[in-house]
């Protein structure tokens, strides 16, 4: 499938490992346990937002958020220390409101086990009209309940993520930044279970299930 910017790269379900550099936070971390954040321009935001935070980020500990799908909640904890940046840009999003009303418009259910989301147009095109680097120091792989950044090469972050609901196997090029809990995983697992529309080329499609994202609140 030939996916376009903030989508999972074409040959995702066939990928060949290859080497990935890793783009460390601006500076590096600060004695006080913060991070400086870049994010650039990058294309036309689908949803009018304003930039993140870029200085005192926090590099440090856990936030949780709740992904409210209308008929259940998914849960899921944000690790600052392994993509602070990653979790800054996701955290200023929500209290934005700009996941709200979103359709997750992906779904995969064979070679990769994932629900993509994130982009308020519905088609895997939209992105919040910034683009960050990749945070791969602590990204190893992708057990169910991942949750990662999508992306389409490197440091080409955005507001497109995806949820992990089976061990999938894929090369360590996108952000890990957070977990869902176990309910979570069932949550999404049971929708992947009703299978897809098989709408892209790729064998993936929209949820046969409509998953819309109403609202992400913290806690």
């Amino acid at each position: 499938m030939s996916l376009i910017r903030l989508s999972l790269v074409p040959a995702v379900l066939a990928l060949a490992l290859a080497g990935c550099a890793v783009s460390p936070p601006t500076g590096g971390v600060s004695a006080n346990g913060t991070v400086r954040c870049d994010y650039r321009p990058g294309g036309s935001p689908a949803t009018p937002v304003d930039l993140p935070p870029v200085t005192d980020v926090p590099a440090t500990g856990t936030a949780t958020l709740t992904l409210d799908l209308g008929d259940t909640q998914v849960r899921v904890e944000l690790d600052r220390a392994a993509a602070p940046c990653t979790v800054n840009s996701f955290e200023s999003l929500a209290q934005q409101g700009y996941f709200n009303g979103t359709e997750c418009h992906r779904l995969s259910t064979q070679g990769i086990f994932i629900l993509q989301c994130g982009d308020p147009t519905g088609t895997g095109r939209g992105g919040p009209g910034y683009a960050f680097n990749d945070e791969l120091a602590q990204t190893k792989d992708y057990p169910a309940g991942t949750v990662a950044m999508a992306n389409s090469g490197r440091d080409t972050n955005g507001s497109q993520f995806f949820l992990v609901y089976a061990d999938t196997p894929l090369p360590p090029q996108y952000t890990a930044f957070g977990r869902m809990d176990t309910a979570g995983i069932e949550a999404i697992a049971q929708r992947a279970e009703q299978g897809h529309d098989a709408s892209y080329p790729d064998g993936t499609g929209r949820p046969n299930v409509p998953t819309v994202i109403t609202s992400v609140v913290s806690g």
